[in-house]
């Protein structure tokens, strides 16, 4: 791991990609059958703004020593880093050996809404971040089951943690080069594309 991607400046454009490959296989009769390969990533490109040398060198220094695909960073979202949802409380995971498309949670604020569709999760020791697929409302307990998407790679231990906000992404660099372009007033452009590998 190599520490986390530099914050300034801000891309000036970004994009959230949501890979999910799927097997397909159409019959003669046009009937499908479809099976998901559960390798389900995040794929995050940004660009930047024109940059002065000092703006740029420092991203450029991080983005070589990461030798291209090999090595693995944290990536906090800049604009959807903090959930809709209220939150609140001291959310954990109720229950061992789960596993599916829904999580079964406590630990939060009485009859709140603390998560909105489309809100990130993440779960303590797990390194892949999930999202919301609909509201999520707690009951009077503070017990909430969220769903999410895609379906649990690995059941989260009894009691870990639910965080919501300024999540880390775990990522790579999904390619091997690295390429700036300078104009003749010294401004360079760049571009990133990196890929979640939890």
């Amino acid at each position: 791991m190599s520490g986390t991607y530099p914050t300034s400046p801000k891309f000036n454009n970004m994009s959230i990609k949501s890979f999910a490959p799927s097997r397909v296989s159409t019959a003669h009769s046009q009937k499908r059958q479809v099976r998901f390969t559960a390798t389900h990533r995040w794929i995050i490109e940004g660009i930047y703004p024109p940059m002065t040398r000092a703006e740029f060198a420092p991203i450029f220094a991080f983005a070589n020593k990461q030798l291209g695909q090999s090595g693995t960073f944290q990536f906090v979202l800049p604009v959807d880093s903090e959930a809709l949802g209220a939150g609140g409380g001291t959310p954990l995971v109720n229950g061992a050996s789960q596993t599916g498309s829904d999580v079964i949670t406590d630990g939060w604020p009485n009859s709140t809404v603390i998560l909105k569709a489309g809100d990130y999760i993440k779960f303590a020791n797990h390194a892949k971040i999930y999202q919301v697929t609909a509201d999520v409302t707690s009951d009077g307990s503070g017990n909430a089951t969220i769903g999410i998407f895609p379906s649990l790679m690995e059941s989260p231990a009894e009691n870990s943690a639910v965080s919501y906000d300024d999540l880390e992404f775990t990522v790579s660099f999904s390619g091997d080069l690295q390429e700036t372009q300078i104009s003749q007033d010294g401004y360079y452009s760049f571009e990133v594309e990196f890929i979640e590998v939890p």
